[in-house]
């Protein structure tokens, strides 16, 4: 692992919280907003509380998926290279999290709906983001 690779993580790590936030922060806000006064997700108060294991989640995601793409792809990659990436990662990880989710949480079916169209659209971005990154090239 080069200093390229770890470039790549934090870059992915990134773009990952910054996606999450988009999604969940803005997108989803209402949605979470009616949850929030069922007692069924933390407030923004207690979120914020509980940022720093945010933060290590998507230190994990960048340098997890970054791993996982060098040992795949060993060469020069494509866009479609990383939108094959991230739908597999879509079918591995995204969606059956979100239908683990859904099965546990008393949550309605629309939300449910939004987070897989949009956790797929951020997979698909980051495997796009991972070919353009190309953490095996030897150049920074």
């Amino acid at each position: 692992m080069n200093k390229r690779f770890w470039l790549c993580g934090i870059v992915t790590g990134i773009a990952a919280l910054v996606l999450s936030f988009l999604i969940h922060g803005l997108l989803l806000q209402e949605d979470y907003a009616a949850l929030v006064a069922r007692g069924l997700v933390r407030g923004a108060e207690d979120g914020m509380r509980h940022l720093p294991w945010m933060l290590l989640a998507h230190v994990l995601t960048g340098f997890g998926l970054t791993w996982l793409y060098s040992l795949v792809h060993q060469h020069a990659t494509t866009p479609r290279d990383g939108l094959r990436f991230g739908a597999v990662m879509a079918l591995t990880a995204t969606i059956p999290g979100y239908l683990v989710f859904y099965a546990l949480q008393p949550w309605p079916v629309q939300l449910f709906a939004k987070q897989i169209a949009l956790g797929i659209t951020a997979t698909l971005m980051l495997g796009l983001l991972l070919s353009w990154l190309e953490p095996r090239r030897v150049a920074l």
